[in-house]
Protein backbone atom coordinates (compact mmCIF):
# COMPACT_ATOMS: atom_id res chain seq x y z
CA UNK A 1 0.00 0.00 0.00
CA UNK A 2 2.80 2.33 0.28
CA UNK A 3 3.45 2.92 -3.18
CA UNK A 4 -0.01 3.78 -3.81
CA UNK A 5 -0.10 6.53 -1.16
CA UNK A 6 3.33 7.88 -2.10
CA UNK A 7 2.24 8.55 -5.89
CA UNK A 8 -1.11 9.19 -5.06
CA UNK A 9 -1.30 11.41 -1.97
CA UNK A 10 -4.40 12.75 -2.80
CA UNK A 11 -6.42 9.65 -1.78
CA UNK A 12 -9.70 10.09 0.79
CA UNK A 13 -9.51 7.57 3.42
CA UNK A 14 -12.23 5.98 1.86
CA UNK A 15 -10.16 5.13 -0.89
CA UNK A 16 -7.33 4.29 0.84
CA UNK A 17 -9.57 1.40 3.19
CA UNK A 18 -10.63 0.18 -0.94
CA UNK A 19 -7.37 -0.04 -2.06
CA UNK A 20 -6.13 -1.71 1.31
CA UNK A 21 -9.00 -4.63 1.45
CA UNK A 22 -7.61 -5.39 -2.13
CA UNK A 23 -4.66 -7.40 -1.12
CA UNK A 24 -6.69 -10.00 1.43
CA UNK A 25 -9.56 -10.36 -1.16
CA UNK A 26 -7.13 -11.01 -4.43
CA UNK A 27 -4.99 -13.40 -1.95
CA UNK A 28 -8.13 -15.36 -0.92
CA UNK A 29 -10.25 -15.13 -4.14
CA UNK A 30 -6.78 -16.75 -5.96
CA UNK A 31 -6.55 -19.70 -3.91
CA UNK A 32 -9.46 -20.77 -5.69
CA UNK A 33 -9.55 -18.93 -9.00
CA UNK A 34 -6.38 -18.15 -10.76
CA UNK A 35 -6.39 -14.65 -11.90
CA UNK A 36 -2.89 -13.30 -11.08
CA UNK A 37 0.41 -15.88 -11.00
CA UNK A 38 0.96 -17.17 -7.78
CA UNK A 39 4.06 -16.30 -6.80
CA UNK A 40 2.95 -12.81 -7.88
CA UNK A 41 0.52 -11.88 -5.57
CA UNK A 42 2.73 -10.65 -2.84
CA UNK A 43 3.47 -7.85 -5.71
CA UNK A 44 0.31 -7.28 -5.97
CA UNK A 45 0.10 -3.80 -5.38
CA UNK A 46 3.08 -2.66 -7.69
CA UNK A 47 2.85 -5.04 -10.31
CA UNK A 48 -1.24 -4.63 -10.51
CA UNK A 49 -2.60 -1.93 -8.76
CA UNK A 50 -0.08 0.77 -9.35
CA UNK A 51 0.24 -0.71 -12.71
CA UNK A 52 -3.42 0.22 -13.66
CA UNK A 53 -3.37 3.64 -11.97
CA UNK A 54 -0.47 4.75 -14.54
CA UNK A 55 -3.86 5.39 -17.01
CA UNK A 56 -4.83 8.03 -13.79
CA UNK A 57 -1.27 9.70 -13.93
CA UNK A 58 -2.17 10.16 -18.02
CA UNK A 59 -5.25 11.27 -17.84
CA UNK A 60 -7.78 12.23 -15.23
CA UNK A 61 -11.03 10.80 -15.96
CA UNK A 62 -13.76 14.03 -15.66
CA UNK A 63 -17.43 12.86 -13.93
CA UNK A 64 -19.47 10.93 -16.48
CA UNK A 65 -16.64 9.36 -18.31
CA UNK A 66 -17.56 5.26 -19.47
CA UNK A 67 -15.02 3.23 -19.59
CA UNK A 68 -14.46 -0.38 -21.07
CA UNK A 69 -11.85 -2.70 -20.00
CA UNK A 70 -11.23 -5.24 -22.44
CA UNK A 71 -10.16 -8.88 -21.02
CA UNK A 72 -10.39 -7.50 -17.23
CA UNK A 73 -9.25 -10.94 -15.73
CA UNK A 74 -9.53 -10.09 -11.94
CA UNK A 75 -9.95 -6.40 -12.37
CA UNK A 76 -6.99 -4.93 -13.87
CA UNK A 77 -6.81 -1.90 -14.58
CA UNK A 78 -10.38 -0.95 -13.79
CA UNK A 79 -11.04 -2.16 -10.56
CA UNK A 80 -8.17 0.39 -9.23
CA UNK A 81 -9.35 2.88 -11.98
CA UNK A 82 -13.07 2.82 -10.27
CA UNK A 83 -11.66 3.37 -6.85
CA UNK A 84 -10.10 5.96 -8.20
CA UNK A 85 -12.53 7.48 -10.46
CA UNK A 86 -15.98 7.17 -8.35
CA UNK A 87 -17.75 9.47 -10.90
CA UNK A 88 -16.51 7.83 -13.92
CA UNK A 89 -18.16 4.17 -15.19
CA UNK A 90 -16.91 1.40 -16.15
CA UNK A 91 -17.80 -1.97 -17.67
CA UNK A 92 -15.34 -5.28 -17.07
CA UNK A 93 -15.21 -7.59 -19.82
CA UNK A 94 -13.51 -10.75 -19.94
CA UNK A 95 -14.23 -14.07 -22.18
CA UNK A 96 -13.64 -16.42 -19.16
CA UNK A 97 -16.47 -16.50 -16.69
CA UNK A 98 -14.78 -17.43 -13.88
CA UNK A 99 -12.44 -14.58 -13.90
CA UNK A 100 -15.29 -12.05 -14.31
CA UNK A 101 -16.86 -13.44 -11.09
CA UNK A 102 -13.62 -13.04 -8.67
CA UNK A 103 -13.89 -9.12 -10.65
CA UNK A 104 -17.03 -9.13 -9.42
CA UNK A 105 -16.84 -10.20 -5.70
CA UNK A 106 -13.98 -7.57 -5.49
CA UNK A 107 -15.60 -4.92 -6.50
CA UNK A 108 -18.80 -5.98 -4.50
CA UNK A 109 -16.66 -6.54 -1.21
CA UNK A 110 -14.82 -3.04 -1.80
CA UNK A 111 -18.26 -0.97 -2.11
CA UNK A 112 -17.66 0.10 -5.48
CA UNK A 113 -20.97 1.52 -7.49
CA UNK A 114 -19.65 2.69 -10.55
CA UNK A 115 -18.70 -1.04 -12.08
CA UNK A 116 -20.63 -3.34 -14.53
CA UNK A 117 -19.34 -6.34 -15.65
CA UNK A 118 -19.84 -8.32 -18.84
CA UNK A 119 -19.09 -12.31 -19.37
CA UNK A 120 -18.41 -12.20 -23.23
CA UNK A 121 -15.90 -11.54 -26.03
CA UNK A 122 -15.11 -7.80 -26.64
CA UNK A 123 -16.92 -8.36 -30.56
CA UNK A 124 -20.10 -9.19 -28.98
CA UNK A 125 -19.96 -5.92 -26.82
CA UNK A 126 -22.30 -3.32 -28.67
CA UNK A 127 -22.28 -0.51 -26.51
CA UNK A 128 -20.26 2.86 -26.95
CA UNK A 129 -17.65 4.09 -23.96
CA UNK A 130 -15.53 7.28 -24.10
CA UNK A 131 -12.15 4.95 -23.93
CA UNK A 132 -11.54 1.35 -24.12
CA UNK A 133 -8.89 0.24 -21.79
CA UNK A 134 -6.72 -3.07 -21.36
CA UNK A 135 -3.91 -4.34 -19.78
CA UNK A 136 -1.86 -6.88 -22.64
CA UNK A 137 -4.99 -8.47 -23.87
CA UNK A 138 -3.73 -8.64 -27.27
CA UNK A 139 -1.85 -7.58 -30.34
CA UNK A 140 -2.63 -3.50 -30.38
CA UNK A 141 -3.90 -3.61 -34.20
CA UNK A 142 -6.56 -6.50 -33.26
CA UNK A 143 -7.68 -4.32 -30.23
CA UNK A 144 -7.89 -1.50 -32.45
CA UNK A 145 -9.91 -3.45 -34.86
CA UNK A 146 -12.17 -5.07 -32.42
CA UNK A 147 -13.30 -1.94 -30.19
CA UNK A 148 -13.44 0.76 -32.70
CA UNK A 149 -16.69 0.26 -32.65
CA UNK A 150 -17.21 0.95 -29.08
CA UNK A 151 -15.79 4.59 -29.09
CA UNK A 152 -18.27 7.42 -28.50
CA UNK A 153 -18.30 10.73 -30.70
CA UNK A 154 -19.16 12.27 -27.59
CA UNK A 155 -16.13 14.35 -26.33
CA UNK A 156 -16.09 15.15 -22.03
CA UNK A 157 -12.69 15.00 -21.41
CA UNK A 158 -9.29 17.19 -23.19
CA UNK A 159 -8.30 14.07 -24.40
CA UNK A 160 -10.16 12.59 -27.08
CA UNK A 161 -11.75 9.89 -26.97
CA UNK A 162 -9.75 6.31 -27.98
CA UNK A 163 -7.63 3.18 -26.35
CA UNK A 164 -5.15 2.99 -23.76
CA UNK A 165 -3.46 0.25 -23.13
CA UNK A 166 -0.91 -0.91 -20.53
CA UNK A 167 2.18 -2.86 -22.51
CA UNK A 168 5.93 -4.32 -22.41
CA UNK A 169 8.47 -5.67 -24.61
CA UNK A 170 9.33 -4.48 -27.91
CA UNK A 171 6.29 -2.86 -29.76
CA UNK A 172 8.21 -1.46 -33.19
CA UNK A 173 5.58 -3.71 -34.83
CA UNK A 174 2.46 -3.45 -32.95
CA UNK A 175 2.75 0.63 -33.17
CA UNK A 176 3.64 0.64 -36.92
CA UNK A 177 0.02 0.76 -38.25
CA UNK A 178 -0.92 4.13 -35.87
CA UNK A 179 2.81 5.59 -36.26
CA UNK A 180 1.36 9.18 -37.07
CA UNK A 181 -1.21 9.44 -33.85
CA UNK A 182 -0.14 6.82 -31.45
CA UNK A 183 1.18 8.37 -28.11
CA UNK A 184 3.62 6.10 -26.50
CA UNK A 185 4.49 7.21 -22.40
CA UNK A 186 7.26 4.94 -20.48
CA UNK A 187 5.86 4.03 -17.22
CA UNK A 188 9.22 5.03 -15.65
CA UNK A 189 8.59 8.52 -16.36
CA UNK A 190 5.67 8.25 -13.19
CA UNK A 191 7.13 5.29 -11.37
CA UNK A 192 10.64 4.55 -9.84
CA UNK A 193 10.10 1.25 -9.09
CA UNK A 194 12.27 -1.17 -11.31
CA UNK A 195 9.41 -3.25 -12.37
CA UNK A 196 7.91 -0.26 -15.15
CA UNK A 197 11.30 0.15 -16.46
CA UNK A 198 10.17 -1.68 -19.42
CA UNK A 199 6.48 -1.16 -19.55
CA UNK A 200 4.60 1.53 -21.38
CA UNK A 201 1.16 3.01 -22.01
CA UNK A 202 -0.10 3.29 -25.48
CA UNK A 203 -2.56 6.09 -26.38
CA UNK A 204 -4.74 5.75 -29.87
CA UNK A 205 -7.31 8.66 -30.25
CA UNK A 206 -10.01 7.15 -32.32
CA UNK A 207 -12.75 9.67 -32.09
Amino acid sequence: MKEIITYFPELTASQRDQFNALYDLYTCWNARVNVISRKDINNLYVHHVLHSLAIAKYIRFVPGTTIMDVGTGGGFPAIPLAIFFPEAKFLLLDSIGKKIKVANEVSQAVGLTNTEFVHARAEEEKRTFHFVVSRAVMPLPDLVKVTRKNISGEQLNALPNGLICLKGGDLAGELTPFKKIVEVTSLNTYFQEPFFETKKLVYVPMS
